[in-house]
């Protein structure tokens, strides 16, 4: 977390004692990437992995040559790693192993250039970085396997090496597994054969491009493919065995993307092959591995969700990464929207290509109400002041920067935009890069300056706030605009500078008119023939900023009807949604039934939705029958957006009809609204039922917990016991928070709180976090102790964080102690890791010292490092003081007064 330095005095009244705690809070330093003081040209990671034990036995080869000194120590990340030895073709004198990193001694020093070889033997059970997924896991036998995650810094987990992404190398991957698993990594299959001794089959891949660290990847188990060729390039989808039935729904247009994505980049695909993978319970949506990409399994979906669910955003997102993130790479995580940026925009150019330009611009609208949100703070996308490389990844990286890439290729026009980003892929290519090396291509093409427009919204914050007005003068022919830039300009957010234009439309004519925006209030003045039906400010869609546009009704009705502006009919929807007159819910009515589009028809049933009278219901519920699946689970989600007997009704109706279980799923969770013993026999129905992925019996666990029914404890506490391995993780996870949420009440929760707490060491993570974050959801004291020795402070520590929120929760629900105190508690742990951090310090420091005086006693020095003596003993010295405060401080605050104690 980022906390800017301050002195903090805080002052706690409790029971009329007062305390004075005194603290410094750090701020965080800017973030650069490390030095880099040797090349690493090649890496070979050769492990066994134990499926049983969930452990590793490997060892990685790397070489390596000193760039511009002799090199006398060589630093490796390396996370718990248990080391058994290290070799090299330099004399090693030694090396030392702490929890994160490896440091290898050289003697003498390795000279500049000098091609060396070093090998690491380890044992390793990793934590992250790579995951295994067994039966002893909860996971079925025949879908065994295991799959790693590098990005941003998990890989030192199970190998060791030089994890930042300013460093380039080659690389080989080596697996030894049983006979029966399929072994996948980066590049190319090199070998496959039986090891007679070990009677383990042993699989090589080379990738002999150079990437960076984050991207090497392995997945070995229990697999099935499909497979198929675009040009020379193999492709192939795999899939646990129990599921490749359906991996053809995700597959089917990956030789139709890369085939647009090399035309509309134009660079051709960079390398030797395109696998995707789907494992189990990944840590994200999906990872961009050179060559083989690694997904979530929630992307497989059936044939029954009709057009509701599709893979296509995903794949296309992570294929996009083979350029942009892959071939070229940020140089360190303050540029990571050079990696993700590009992927977001480019899967919505692909969707363009794939659906038509509606679907593009839609996507785009939809990626803008995130990034428009207002928010406390706004950071600039390029930033360095932040704590975690994991807190760059958000609406800034994603959407935001999606949007810059936008605006740029509004500017520049498509063709030349398109060669600005050759271009800068060609000349960068197997590179690391920053944002000035776009910047620099850009200018190099177009001749133009981009130093404002990178400025304000790459290296400021935010976006501008606008009211635009309209008023026609019709004695003057005149039609007046005006734009005012609303939002506080500081040193964190810019006066914008943009160009963007009005459109007037008569009749079946528009008139454009281009403006340029570069004060806080502009009036525009523009003749016409006569007055203008519709006005369409920024009517190409291509400036991200959020705009206050009021406008007649009429010309609302008539933008409404304009089937050639799909953004204008989205903002016109937009405005309306405060209205409340019959003429406009007709209109809406009108629009969800006949619209072209089916975002348009999806944002008419949220409007009448919002505008929430019994006209709006009837609208929806006679617009029930929609061809579009999309549409159609809108209306009955919708539809439940009301409270009344009408929508039970119809929920009931649709439950007896509708066969899409994605649209089931929406009717089932309206019943969380409807207290009655029919609707709760329709709950339970569904809780029993069997679907893919148990879709239904999520939607039901989703109903029992707004129906906060404590007569559901026992069937959800029986449907979870037996048919665990049936829900995913995540879905279980959710069951055991709303089983906790609908037994908080109760007098005696101890059965409840004795099933979850079987669930605190579950071998998967996501239910693990889960049964602790119910114990808090459930409240009852006594599970303090159970929590307690989960919780920790790591912020990359999923148990640790969830156990944090948990106590904080449960505290807070049962008012265990004042606000006061439990501030102060907080307050005090923060002193208490303070103290024990000086502590290790100082006897740090008097270890150093005894060493010191030894080696210089065995050396026949004496007197002369008197001086050096005296300063380390300062320094030792000065920790006691402080270390001696801090407990003093903690012993009159905890414990020694019989009111602070209670």
């Amino acid at each position: 977390m980022v906390r800017a330095v301050r002195e903090m005095g805080l002052a706690f009244v409790a029971w009329g004692i007062v305390i004075a705690v005194t603290g410094v809070v750090k701020a965080a330093d800017p973030q650069y990437a490390p030095d880099r003081e040797v090349d690493i040209l090649h890496i070979v990671i050769d492990v066994t992995p134990d499926f049983k034990a969930c452990t590793v036995a490997g060892a990685t080869t790397i070489k390596f040559s000193p760039i511009a000194t002799p090199l006398t120590e060589l630093r490796l990340d390396a996370i718990d790693l248990s080391v058994s030895s290290v070799t090299s073709s330099a004399e090693v004198a030694g090396y030392t192993v702490t929890d994160e990193a490896i440091t290898i001694t050289f003697e003498p020093a390795v000279p500049p250039g000098a091609e060396t070889t070093l090998t690491v033997a380890y044992q390793a059970e990793p934590k992250r970085g790579l995951y295994f997924r067994t039966p002893q896991m909860g996971y079925r036998e025949d879908d065994t396997h295991l799959w790693t995650q590098g990005e941003t810094h998990q890989a030192p987990h199970w190998y060791p090496n030089f994890d930042y992404p300013n460093e380039r190398f080659t690389s080989e991957v080596i697996c030894r597994v049983s006979e029966d698993m399929t072994v996948l990594s980066n590049g190319r299959l090199i070998s496959e054969k039986l090891d007679p001794k070990s009677d383990l089959k042993v699989v090589r891949w080379l990738q002999d491009k150079p990437h960076v660290n984050y991207l090497i990847a392995l997945a070995a188990g229990r697999f099935r493919k499909i497979e198929s060729r675009y040009k020379d390039i193999p492709l192939a989808f795999y899939t646990p065995t129990s599921q490749i039935e359906h991996a053809h729904n995700s597959f089917k247009d990956t030789a139709d993307m890369m085939a647009f994505l090399e035309s509309e980049i134009g660079v051709p695909y960079p390398w030797d092959k395109y696998y995707q993978v789907v494992v189990q319970d990944f840590v994200a949506g999906g990872m961009e591995n050179t060559s083989l990409t690694i997904l979530n399994d929630r992307t497989l979906f059936t044939d029954e969700t009709e057009n509701i669910r599709s893979s296509q955003g995903l794949v296309a997102h992570e294929m996009v990464h083979q350029w942009f993130g892959d071939y070229v790479t940020c140089k360190d995580w303050s540029h990571i929207w050079l990696n993700e940026g590009f992927a977001v925009y480019y899967e919505k150019l692909y969707d363009g290509h794939k659906n038509g330009r509606d679907s593009m611009l839609y996507s785009l609208y939809r990626s803008a109400r995130g990034a428009l949100s207002d928010r406390p703070v706004h950071k600039p996308i390029v930033y360095r002041s932040y704590s975690s490389a994991g807190e760059q990844f958000d609406y800034r990286t994603y959407p935001k920067a999606s949007w810059v890439l936008h605006m740029l290729r509004t500017e520049l026009g498509e063709q030349l935009y398109r060669q600005c980003v050759k271009t800068y892929l060609e000349r960068h290519a197997l590179t690391s890069v920053v944002t000035e090396d776009l910047r620099s291509v850009i200018e190099e093409m177009t001749g133009r300056s981009f130093d404002r427009f990178f400025d304000q919204w790459l290296y400021h914050a935010r976006h501008p706030d606008l009211t635009v007005s309209y008023n026609w003068r019709e004695k003057e022919k005149l039609a007046k605009v005006t734009v005012k830039q609303t939002h506080t300009v500081n040193d964190d957010v810019m006066l914008f500078h943009f160009r963007t234009k009005v459109r007037f439309i008569l009749d079946d004519q528009f008139i454009d008119h281009d403006i340029l925006v570069d004060s806080p209030q502009h009036d525009f003045y523009f003749p016409l023939e006569k007055q203008a039906k519709i006005v369409r400010f920024d009517p190409e869609y291509g400036l991200l900023a959020d705009i206050t546009f009021e406008k007649p009704t009429a010309m609302l009705y008539a933008q409404l009807d304009n089937k050639a502006d799909v953004i204008g009919r989205l903002l016109a929807i937009e405005a309306l949604r405060k209205k409340k007159d019959k003429k406009t819910v007709a209109k809406l009515k009108d629009v969800l039934n006949k619209d072209p589009f089916h975002g348009v028809r999806v944002e008419a049933s949220a409007a009448l939705r919002s505008i929430h009278s019994d006209e709006t219901f009837k609208a929806l519920a006679e617009s029930l029958k929609q061809a579009d699946a999309r549409v159609r689970q809108t209306v009955v989600e919708d539809i439940g957006g009301f409270y009344r007997p009408e929508s039970l009704r119809l929920t009931k109706e649709i439950l007896k009809t509708e066969k899409n279980p994605d649209i089931l799923s929406e009717a089932i969770r309206n019943l969380g609204r409807y207290h009655a013993e029919e609707t709760r026999q329709l709950v339970l129905h569904y809780l029993e039922s069997k679907s893919y992925r148990s879709t239904l019996a999520d939607a039901a666990v989703g109903a029992i917990r707004m129906l906060d029914d404590p007569s559901f404890i026992s069937p959800l506490r029986r449907i979870l016991r037996e048919r665990e391995k049936e829900f995913t993780s995540r879905g279980f996870a959710r069951a055991l928070d709303t089983l906790a949420h609908i037994s908080r009440n109760e007098k005696d929760t101890t059965r409840v709180r004795n099933f979850l707490a079987g669930y605190v060491n579950h071998k998967r993570q996501r239910t693990q976090a889960g049964a602790i974050g119910a114990l808090g959801t459930l409240g009852d004291p006594k599970a303090i102790p159970i929590i307690e020795t989960f919780s920790g402070d790591k912020p990359d520590d999923r148990i640790q964080r969830t156990a944090k929120d948990a106590l904080k929760n449960l505290r807070e629900q049962k008012q265990l102690v004042p606000a006061e105190i439990m501030y102060l508690r907080e307050t005090l742990d923060e002193l208490k890791k303070e103290t024990e951090k000086l502590k290790n310090d100082l006897e740090d420091i008097k270890k150093r010292l005894d060493a010191e005086e030894k080696r210089r006693e065995s050396r026949g020095q004496g007197a002369d490092d008197e001086k050096h003596r005296m300063k380390l003993q300062a320094g030792a010295t000065h920790n006691e003081h402080i270390t001696s405060g801090l407990a003093l401080s903690r012993n009159t605050c905890c414990g020694r007064d019989p009111a602070m104690a209670s």
